[in-house]
């Protein structure tokens, strides 16, 4: 079994444990720290989307910075996320029925609160969070000559650029090929993969890959939303990338190199982000102290007041 490495405290007593991996490699891909089992193979989820949106590129998905980081984004559906993926199908000539993400409503609580008050409760392809991927999927196709229809097929062309890129950015070939949530396929790696190929990824000096990584600095309210902890830690750390994944994982890529990944093994995200932050300031990075403490621990609360904290158990 994993170790713990995070508590949730209320009051006097330790209420709740959480036990997971995380691991940082350095500038070369080397392993500097290890918590738990970080050659295992998982699923990143969502944590893989800046690599797809590599391939994207590779095939010719141009877009401007701001539709750049929704194309590598699980958007929460607010007007402007909406509003953006229109403009990637729109750049592709494409109508949002070309979309093959499964209907859905906006994915967080006022988002989705506002759209069911203005539209009532009709889901829809382009409201899922995954929408600015799979559009900017097709507009690679687009540009590209490929087929529109099947760019969820895992032999289609697309997703076996997508292999290419995770390989090349990982160190190590996918496996264990399943469906996302969204459709798209997914492969598994290791977490020592992943936190390697965003360390790789936010170093790079190549345009393509280097212009995703400066539209997620400078547009991080398109890879999560306009109040997201993903949007408070790119803000928090300068030259930092960030995405997480569903059932409790979390990437990290700074300019220096390093790389961190995380992965709860009970899926809960509630403990990553003081996980992330402990092992930030263990790398000595820049930042804005203030603000990663307020990411550094979760209030528990008693009666609407802070009676406990869940934070970081690491060793």
């Amino acid at each position: 079994m994993d170790p713990i490495i995070a508590t949730m405290r209320r009051g006097p007593l330790v209420e709740s444990v959480h036990h997971g991996r995380a691991v940082v490699t350095d500038p070369d891909g080397r392993v500097v720290r290890r918590i738990g089992e970080v050659e295992l193979p998982f699923y990143p989820r969502s944590a893989a989307k800046p690599f797809q949106a590599i391939a994207m590129q590779r095939l010719g998905m141009n877009l401007e910075a701001e539709l750049l980081a929704l194309a590598a984004a699980s958007h929460h559906g607010e007007d402007f996320h909406i509003d953006g993926v229109r403009r990637i199908l729109a750049a592709a000539e494409l109508p949002e029925t070309a979309l093959q993400t499964p209907a859905d409503l906006p994915h967080h609580g006022r988002p989705r609160d506002l759209w069911v008050h203005a539209h009532g409760p009709s889901p829809a392809p382009v409201l899922m969070n995954c929408s600015g991927k799979h559009a900017a999927m097709l507009l690679a196709c687009v540009r590209a000559g490929l087929d529109v229809s099947t760019y969820r097929d895992p032999e289609h062309p697309l997703q076996q650029e997508v292999q290419a890129v995770i390989a090349e950015y990982s160190g190590q070939q996918p496996g264990d090929a399943t469906v996302d949530g969204c459709g798209a396929p997914l492969w598994s790696i290791s977490l020592t993969g992943l936190a390697r190929g965003f360390g790789r990824w936010a170093a790079t000096k190549e345009f393509a890959p280097a212009a995703l990584a400066q539209a997620y600095r400078a547009y991080p309210q398109f890879v999560s939303g306009s109040d997201t902890d993903e949007l408070r830690l790119h803000r928090a750390v300068r030259g930092l990338v960030t995405k997480g994944g569903a059932e409790g994982c979390l990437a990290i890529g700074l300019e220096s190199g390093y790389g961190i990944a995380i992965k709860m093994d009970d899926g809960s995200a509630r403990a990553l982000m003081p996980i992330a932050v402990a092992l930030l300031r263990d790398l000595d990075v820049t930042a804005d102290q203030g603000a990663l403490d307020q990411l550094a621990s979760v209030p528990v609360l008693g009666h609407g007041e802070p009676v406990g904290e869940i934070t970081a158990a690491l060793d």
